[in-house]
Formats: structure tokens, sequence, C-alpha cells
């Protein structure tokens, strides 16, 4: 794939810090990824372009392999995306409260200087958030620890409510049986589609079954 000459100097000054750290580049991603025992660890780098101006948007999240591969069979998600979908996934400056939601750099030095705060940034905190986020029952808190609210490391919020049950299926949630309830009720909130509502009804019965057995 071509590069451009941001993304080609973005991903130099950023390359050793992140390898350093055991994640690799996946230029035709636009993203550094780790493997990990669950999944992946993932930082997605998008710029887009205005003129004299970048904006650079800069999500960091985790994939679990083992809710992905129940909740994608029962999402749009189209087949050849399904194995680098993320479970959770946040923007950088969504997560430390910045004024703006993406970087904007005009030049070489600042572009350096962003380099540097993402650096920090992952230093600080990034790191240390995407380790506590392995767990089942870490993912059980942040998808249904306030099930009527919107969850901030979720873009899509209808796919949260199929991430959040199956999360709590595995998990051996004891309110399972409420977050169907509440989930199908957000559903059919957010849309009238009766494909949606028989979509869910299908992982509810495959929970269901799966643990049953």
């Amino acid at each position: 794939m071509t590069l451009t000459p941001f993304e080609t100097s973005l991903y130099q000054q950023l390359a050793r810090f992140f390898g350093d750290n055991g994640f690799s580049l996946l230029p035709e991603k636009k993203q550094f990824r780790k493997n990990t025992e669950t999944g992946f660890h993932n930082v997605i780098l998008s710029p887009s372009y205005y003129g004299n101006t970048t904006l650079l948007d800069v999500n960091f999240g985790c994939r679990n392999d083992q809710v992905e591969q129940i909740a994608q069979q029962f999402l749009p998600t189209l087949t050849d995306f399904r194995p680098d979908a993320n479970t959770l996934l946040m923007s950088v400056n969504k997560f430390q409260k910045a004024t703006t939601p993406r970087f904007s750099i005009h030049s070489d030095q600042e572009l350096e200087a962003v380099c540097e705060t993402i650096m920090g940034f992952f230093v600080e905190t990034g790191f240390d958030t995407l380790a506590d986020s392995m767990s089942l029952k870490r993912l059980d808190v942040i998808f249904n620890g306030e099930p009527a609210k919107p969850c901030a490391f979720v873009y899509n919020q209808t796919f949260r409510c199929y991430k959040g049950l199956t999360v709590a299926s595995l998990n051996h949630n004891p309110h399972f049986m409420g977050l169907i309830d509440l989930y199908r009720h957000q559903l059919t909130r957010q849309s009238h589609n009766a494909y949606e509502a028989m979509n869910f009804n299908r992982l509810v019965s495959y929970l269901q079954h799966y643990s049953a057995n």
C-alpha cells in the first residue's frame, strides 16, 4: 500500500516506542497491534487532510476473541472485517476529556509534539487501561455496570447491546435475564427494524443454549 508523507513520518516517530511495548505496525490497517492471550490491543491512527491542516484521530482499544466470535454472528459486520473487530474502542482525546476530539497538526514540529503527547498518554494511562480491560470480569463492568447509560468505550450503542449481553453470559452475570429485557428495550427504542429484533432474539437463544452446555 502507498503511505502519505504524513503517515510515513507518523509511523517512524512512533514505531520504536510501540515496538518496545510489544506492538507491531500494521500500516494497511492504520494501527499498531499487540496480540494477547484473549485477542489483541490496538492503537488506530486516522489522519484526515484539509489543506495545510491534518486532523489526527487516535483511538485505542482491545478485542476479546471469545466475545467477538459469538457476537459477530448476529451483527451486520462484513465477514472480511470480523477478525479485526474491536470489543472496546475509544478516542484518546475523549478519554482525556480534551477540548477537541482530534489532534490538529500544521507542521513537522507540531507532529513531533503530538507524538510525544501520544507516547506520554500510553506510558501514564493507556497501557494500564488496556491491560485492565482484558478479563471478562472487567468487560462485564464496562459494558453492564450502568446498562441504561451509553457505554463510553463503544461507538455503536446497538453493538453494545449485543456485546454487553454476550459478556454477561460468559461472565455468568446474575442480572443476565434483566439485561435481556433492558437491551431489548433499548434496541426497540433505537431502531424499529424487525430484522434487528429477530437478530437479538437469535443471540438470546444462542446464549441461553450456550450457558446451559
